[in-house]
């Protein structure tokens, strides 16, 4: 178990939740999206350093954190679907031409990923 990088990795996950909220008080609500996808994506990596598992592709590490993390039950389906919805989210933010979001999405956005943050920091205290 690498429980360093899995560390360094989860704290990565805050700081960047952290300028979620930053963005998100300023009113840049696709900016906003973009650090809450980022963060919840550094909190999946955390848990995959502890398997020394990762990915080059987003979509791969996606993959690994399902088949890892929530097929065994380590991890709810919500925090699966989180992630997902957090990367569709975060690509339609950064590449859509003419998509704005708005508070409301931005939020939500929020809450979603402090909720996968949290549930990856249980599992990893155990």
């Amino acid at each position: 178990m690498n429980s360093e990088l899995s560390r360094w990795r989860l704290e990565k996950a805050e700081q960047t939740f952290r300028e979620g909220k930053q963005l998100l008080e300023a009113g840049s609500y696709n900016g906003a999206i973009n650090r809450f996808y980022y963060a919840a994506f550094h909190a999946a990596r955390a848990l995959l350093a502890t398997k020394r598992l990762d990915s080059a592709k987003h979509s791969g590490i996606i993959s690994l954190f399902n088949r890892e993390f929530v097929k065994p039950g380590l991890i709810s389906e919500e925090a699966s679907t989180t992630l997902s919805a957090l990367f569709s989210l975060r690509a339609e933010a950064d590449y859509d031409d003419f998509k704005s979001f708005g508070l409301e999405e931005a939020e939500r956005a929020k809450e979603a990923a402090r909720s996968l943050i949290e549930e990856v920091r249980e599992l990893l205290s155990r």
